[in-house]
């Protein structure tokens, strides 16, 4: 037994050298063949490390805001609504109010509860001015839920927020951006051409993925938010609520349920006229949203893949009819039909296996730039890596039999015979 392994070992040695004899005589043709085994596994990596990090940057964040806390909406959906054309069952339901939140927040089982709202805006100082960003509308418990930190200042007081006063909490580094070296506390900006006094600045925790929108930009009061700028109350407004150590979401969210049920004035046999979410939910759909996006990239992945394998049968037939009298004379110093075919097989799947570990380094390479552009901190995907290893050569392999089996057919004679 140890002797048919060392001679497989020796074999399988021996041929790779062969194979790579091979490539080098032929770099352009080789290089040619793997390239769809490259393009196919570097697309597969690429979205895969895309994946992942959206992954675990929305696992990131609901750990920030905690697994107890839940939103109320006026609608849960998982593809966006158009607030200008809203289904009739959306029309009819009421937008979340300033009073339905003090009713949540008022709950003996809520430790914390006030509407929130978001408007996308620019952020401007005389001629300095940041790309569109989002505007929360919200209070002091803002870090409760999004997590982060002042890094200066202050947030708006309970007087503030009950007026609308023209105040704002700036994300730290658009205030840099917008007044250089100026200490920005106690100076005017603009937002959405509104001019507000700079409170405090906001430093938010890496990679926050914000349930509803994108990174912060700035946090104002609500009923300013909601006095100076048009919101999209079908979207754009929620409560989250978390609830009192002690108590279950489950416990929580009866509580929430009865008590605007009851501000509504719904009857028993009328549904609810808004949605409850919690963190579960959204990372549900976020899976099933990937997951989607998995499927589609990876029908194109396996399109590159094949053609690959088609190209790697293809030059794998042409060597054998170049190497034609190699292998009549192989055959004549004893060489088997299993032998001749093995060779060839090695030969393939290191061409596959070259185009997968290329692959594998413009794909990680790839994935980490464009997680970096997106702000996403993304992990390699090891499982992937190791699985998109074994699919190249196993590509080399299965498209190889054919080549492989025609050279170990050749008639030793008619082989020497060839020219």
């Amino acid at each position: 037994m140890m002797r048919r392994v060392l001679r497989w070992l020796e074999q399988y040695k021996e041929n790779v050298a062969i194979a790579m004899d091979t490539l080098r005589v032929a770099k352009l043709r080789s290089a040619l063949t793997i390239l769809g085994v490259v393009i196919g596994v570097a697309t597969v990596m690429t979205m895969a490390s895309l994946v992942e990090g959206l992954r675990a940057q929305i696992i990131r964040t609901v750990e920030i805001a905690g697994p107890t806390t839940f939103y109320v909406l006026k609608v849960y959906s998982s593809t966006p609504i158009n607030p200008q054309n809203p289904p009739a069952w959306v029309r009819i339901r009421p937008d979340l109010t300033l009073d339905e939140g003090e009713v949540v927040r008022r709950l003996p089982e809520v430790a914390y509860a006030s509407l929130w709202g978001q408007a996308i805006q620019r952020l401007s100082v005389g001629s300095e001015r940041t790309q569109p960003t989002s505007v929360f509308g919200a209070d002091a418990g803002f870090p409760l839920v999004q997590g982060g930190e002042l890094s200066a200042g202050r947030w708006s007081t309970r007087a503030e927020v009950m007026s609308g006063a023209s105040v704002v909490v700036v994300q730290d580094a658009m205030a840099r951006q917008l007044f250089g070296r100026v200490n920005p506390i106690g100076k005017t900006m603009q937002v959405g051409g509104r001019p507000m006094e700079v409170i405090g600045l906001y430093q938010p925790p890496d990679n926050i993925f914000a349930p509803q929108g994108s990174e912060t930009g700035a946090v104002i009061p609500f009923r300013l938010l909601d006095r100076q700028f048009q919101l999209d109350r079908t979207n754009g407004l929620w409560i989250p609520v978390k609830p009192r150590p002690g108590v279950t979401v489950v416990e929580a969210q009866e509580a929430v349920t009865i008590a605007l049920r009851e501000h509504r004035r719904l009857r028993p046999s009328q549904r609810n006229s808004f949605d409850l979410v919690t963190s579960d939910q959204i990372l549900e759909v976020f899976n099933q949203l990937t997951g989607v996006f998995f499927v589609v990239m990876l029908v194109l992945a396996s399109v590159a893949l094949l053609v690959g394998g088609i190209g790697v049968m293809a030059i794998m037939m042409v060597s054998v009819t170049d190497r034609t009298r190699e292998i009549g004379i192989r055959k004549a110093l004893g060489a088997t039909r299993g032998d001749v075919a093995v060779q060839f097989l090695i030969e393939a799947a290191t061409l596959t296996g070259i185009g997968g570990v290329v692959g594998i380094v413009a794909g990680l390479g790839a994935g980490q730039l464009v997680t970096r552009l997106l702000g996403i901190d993304a992990k390699p995907p090891l499982g992937i890596t190791l699985i998109a290893v074994v699919v190249s050569m196993l590509i080399g392999i299965v498209f190889g039999v054919l080549p492989a089996r025609r050279a170990a057919r050749l008639d030793p004679i008619e082989a020497l015979r060839y020219e």
